[in-house]
């Protein structure tokens, strides 16, 4: 895919996010308000941090659309996982404060919600899932992990909002059936949309943690990069290869053996080849390759 084309396809995803968390954390707070929902305020609280995620998304992708200078001579693909994290304490900062809102309610007096609070968590459960497909495809289509825990933000308000729809509606039955222990199922729920925030968002921090610290990739993820370079003519033992990830592309350290009589010339051509069928047939943005002497009895020396 285009590196354009990729980077308009993810801005477009974090704006369809940022406006369509904003009516549904507007719609869900009026609501909830309107129609005494603990429950469904905290989960409008939940769709206005999904809007600031969307927009550090945003930033992301855009520093991450940057090319390499002086000072970032890798790029600046790592502002996507960056972004990742923000997007993940924002989720866990929104989670501790539902929790606190939630349990403060146990210790005042307690109304039951209007039957209003229900349509709107019924809507927001179908608008938050059509935006989860949309993301989760297109994050893992233009390999951006930035996207991808964006579109899992939408999927814990589905969550949420499941929780939120349950407590709400065993309160509303609750005061219609004047059984008051009932009502009290509304902050429930409110906490129980905290439990699942917190763990979502300890899970996606972990996970963009991991990516951002330069860990190489595993095994199983290289067998094809090392493939091309053991076709490469010239090439006569891979003495090392570590790929990492950097944001949505991978940056390459290798070192190949190559017959010791040959000319520093042909050598460096070698290694070229390597470099350019890399970056040619992979997601690889560059390659650094050191060239070893072939021993045949231990392959390359490496120097």
């Amino acid at each position: 895919m285009d590196q354009n084309d990729r980077f308009k396809q993810g801005e477009f995803a974090a704006w369809v996010g940022i406006l369509g968390n904003l009516v549904l954390a507007i719609v869900k707070g009026v609501v909830g308000f309107l129609s005494n929902s603990r429950a469904l305020i905290a989960d409008a609280v939940h769709s206005a941090s999904d809007v600031a995620g969307s927009f550090a998304v945003l930033l992301g992708l855009r520093a991450a659309k940057l090319p390499p200078d002086r000072d970032h001579p890798y790029g600046h693909g790592k502002a996507e996982s960056i972004a990742a994290i923000i997007v993940a304490v924002l989720l866990f900062v929104v989670g501790l404060e539902i929790g606190y809102s939630s349990i403060e309610a146990f210790f005042h007096p307690i109304e039951a919600p209007k039957v209003w609070a229900i349509y709107a968590v019924i809507f927001s459960i179908i608008s938050k899932e059509l935006m989860f497909q949309y993301k989760i495809r297109l994050g893992k289509r233009i390999n951006s992990d930035a996207v991808i825990n964006n579109a899992y933000e939408h999927r814990s308000d589905v969550y949420s909002s499941i929780a939120a729809l349950i407590g709400i509606g065993a309160a509303v039955i609750g005061g219609k059936l004047n059984i008051s222990w009932l009502e009290y199922a509304d902050p429930i729920a409110g906490l129980a949309v905290s439990l699942l925030v917190l763990r979502i968002s300890w899970k996606l921090g972990a996970e963009s943690i991991h990516n951002t610290l330069d860990h190489v990739l595993h095994e199983e993820d290289t067998v094809e990069m090392k493939k091309i370079v053991e076709s490469v003519e010239g090439v006569l033992n891979l003495d090392e290869f570590f790929a990492r990830e950097h944001g949505y592309y991978v940056i390459i350290d290798i070192k190949v053996a190559v017959d010791p009589e040959i000319t520093v010339q042909q050598g460096h051509d070698i290694g070229k080849e390597v470099k350019n069928r890399l970056i040619e047939q992979t997601l690889v943005r560059d390659v650094f390759v050191h060239i070893n002497p072939y021993q045949e009895e231990k392959g390359g020396e490496d120097l």
